[in-house]
């Protein structure tokens, strides 16, 4: 019998533990501003709703691009990582579960031996006239066994098991993403620097052209050996330019194939027709920064890993309390042979009721009660840090879009202008008026105009790609 004392205490104890492990973790407050400083602002007589994150990258309008995303997502290898780990973590909470849940193992044995008479306890039973050297004996026993969680740290450890679950599925979503916009932002730079090659070859034309001219008239003596130098040294600079935009794009070509989960090259003569430079033609609201929290991915995943730690802590909470468990046996045995094994006289059972309190190792204990608090807060900092960080993700995604849209703007009135300026300049030319070296600089001005375009049409384009990302798009 225990003492009166300790039995009180048990009893007060066991009812006590249901509510001491902690209380349920809700989601932290994370203040954020009312609204994105930089994203469009929709005129309230403007029929439309926000963007449409479903399948975002079809937007651009490029079948290719589209066939690229979908296989990507099949066959990216990052991603089947992370796939990978969702598995395991659905293990584990499935482990967790079962820990809730009695347990039952049926053992048996057959054994068949001689006992030595040289030994003492040999030499003791030979003695015995009916002694008989050679035996059996046959066991079948079902055994249970079932820890009542009165403390509740098998219920936090499963909590704690769910939301690593949920956060290995978020952090699937947050690979899909992260997959989905680097092909986006990878083909966009592939057909960027087709264009700016394209750029680039006729500009090398022009200047060779502006080279034929310049030396004619050195050779009539109009113009100093200077300017001949000069232009020649400018069609080497036009012509080196090449092979860097050409490097780039092979590059480029070899990681959209590694993004595919393909060999570096296998899309490389797909790839190598050049075609226009996807673009959205706009992008609407998106939604309030609060939205994030429930929307990127990889948010989620940082609120369930708090979820996670402040479970754990539970756990830790838990061992402060005694744990109680049944355990019973039914089963049959004998010595004798195997047709009496399931006799009413070889028939055995058992029944316990065990208690483990670790009374002694309370100063254990509460270290791991604050290392578990430490990493809850450690988890409870990271998360809110990433609510900022996904805040700021999206501003200078906003400001990037914003900027380069309006330089692409800017540089496409420019490029509009010299090109009405060189078209008056035929009629100029065909009058004499103007001399073809007259035309041929209006050329030049033109093709570095639209490189300087063309580059800015792809940060745009790119930056758009980062709006999406950093909204957490939903695919």
């Amino acid at each position: 019998m225990y003492p009166r004392s300790l039995f009180v205490t048990l009893i007060t104890a066991s009812a006590l533990s249901g509510c001491a492990t902690g209380a349920n973790q809700t989601a932290s407050s994370v203040t954020l501003p009312a609204q994105f400083y930089g994203q469009p602002v929709k005129a309230s007589n403007v029929p439309g709703t926000q963007t449409d994150m479903t399948a975002w990258w079809t937007r651009f309008g490029d079948p290719l691009l589209d066939q690229y995303v979908a296989l990507g997502l099949q066959q990216n290898l990052d991603l089947a990582q992370a796939s990978a780990r969702v598995d395991q973590a659905r293990a584990g909470l499935g482990a967790a579960t079962a820990a809730l849940l009695p347990s039952a193992a049926m053992a048996g044995q057959a054994a068949k031996g001689t006992q030595s008479v040289q030994t003492p306890l040999g030499q003791v039973l030979s003695a015995n006239p009916a002694f008989d050297r050679d035996g059996e004996s046959y066991e079948l026993n079902l055994a249970a066994s079932w820890e009542i969680d009165l403390s509740g740290g098998l219920r936090r450890s499963r909590e704690a098991a769910r939301a690593d679950y949920e956060a290995s599925e978020a952090a699937v979503a947050a690979t899909r993403l992260s997959i989905t916009s680097a092909i986006v932002d990878t083909y966009i730079v592939i057909r960027g620097l087709q264009e700016r090659s394209d750029i680039a070859q006729r500009q090398v034309q022009t200047r060779r052209s502006l080279l034929d001219m310049v030396e004619k008239l050195y050779a009539q003596g109009l113009v100093p050996e200077s300017q001949v130098r000069q232009t020649s040294a400018a069609v080497a600079e036009a012509e080196a330019r090449i092979p860097i935009l050409e490097n780039a794009e092979e590059t480029a070509i070899h990681t959209l194939d590694i993004l595919l989960g393909t060999p570096a090259g296998t899309h490389l003569a797909e790839l190598s027709q050049p075609a226009p430079v996807p673009a959205l033609k706009q992008i609407a609201p998106s939604g309030t920064p609060g939205d994030l929290l429930r929307r990127r991915p990889d948010l989620i995943v940082a609120e369930r890993q708090l979820a996670a730690a402040h479970a754990r802590k539970g756990v830790a909470v838990a061992e402060y309390y005694p744990k109680f468990s049944l355990s019973g046996l039914l089963g049959s045995a004998t010595s004798v042979s195997s047709g009496e094994l399931f006799s009413d006289g070889a028939r055995q059972s058992a029944g316990v009721l065990g208690l483990r309190w670790r009374v002694f190792d309370f100063a254990r204990i509460d270290a791991q009660i604050r290392q578990a608090r430490g990493q809850e807060a450690e988890a409870l900092a990271a998360y809110r840090l990433a609510a900022l960080r996904a805040t700021e993700d999206v501003e200078n995604a906003y400001s990037a879009y914003n900027r380069q849209s309006t330089q692409y703007r800017v540089l496409s009135g420019g490029v509009t202008d010299l090109e009405r300026a060189r078209a008056s300049m035929d009629t100029g030319y065909k009058t004499g008026a103007m001399s073809l070296l007259d035309v041929l600089y209006a050329d030049e001005a033109i093709l570095r105009a639209s490189d300087a375009r063309s580059q800015a049409r792809i940060g745009a384009a790119r930056a758009s790609v980062a709006v999406f990302k950093a909204l957490g798009g939903d695919i």
